[in-house]
């Protein structure tokens, strides 16, 4: 999977810790990526370098994370043929409705793929399934992946069931605060 790569790319590093999300999903799958910060519009020119580097360079996916007028992922979409998931970052004032909107309302053909507010998480999620449409190596760990979340849940169900809500509560409270 040395070939699988994804870019990850967010509009200032203060979105580094939503953005992480992504990196450490790949990295749970052993998927090789690279992460910078290029601004839409403080640094257009290394937006354009490094979208129009991209493909040379290995990458078959590009996660875009901004906040705000959110326009990065719009911008590098434009510049390239690759899959864009746009990650709209929760901003200061609208709470990340703004980000949300300006990622998710592409003119007609240029699309980007959105995932909820910082859903870095999500993001990176969705690029394993779109690499995994190639590697059936990878399908498999997907599928692994799904599996053990559902069983998570069952099992948290089936502890409700037994000990009711009060006790389920206090001994989440009680992890919560070690």
């Amino acid at each position: 999977m040395k070939n699988l790569k994804v870019g990850i790319v967010m509009g200032s590093d203060s979105d580094l810790e939503i953005m992480t999300e992504a990196a450490k999903i790949l990295e749970e799958f052993n998927v090789h990526y690279e992460m910078t910060v290029a601004s839409a519009h403080r640094s257009p020119d290394l937006v354009h370098k490094y979208t129009t580097s991209a493909k040379s360079r290995g990458l078959k996916i590009i996660i875009a994370g901004a906040g705000g007028a959110a326009h990065l992922a719009g911008v590098i979409t434009s510049l390239t043929t690759l899959p864009i998931i746009g990650v709209p970052i929760k901003s200061k004032y609208l709470k990340g409705l703004d980000s949300l909107f300006s990622t998710v309302q592409m003119p007609p053909g240029v699309p980007v793929a959105t995932v909820g507010i910082n859903a870095g998480k999500n993001a990176g999620l969705l690029a394993l399934q779109i690499l995994a449409t190639g590697d059936k190596n990878l399908e498999k760990k997907l599928v692994a992946y799904k599996n053990k979340m559902s069983s998570e849940v069952k099992a948290k169900g089936e502890k409700l069931l037994k000990v009711g809500y009060k006790k389920y509560l206090s001994a989440q409270e009680s992890l919560e605060n070690k």
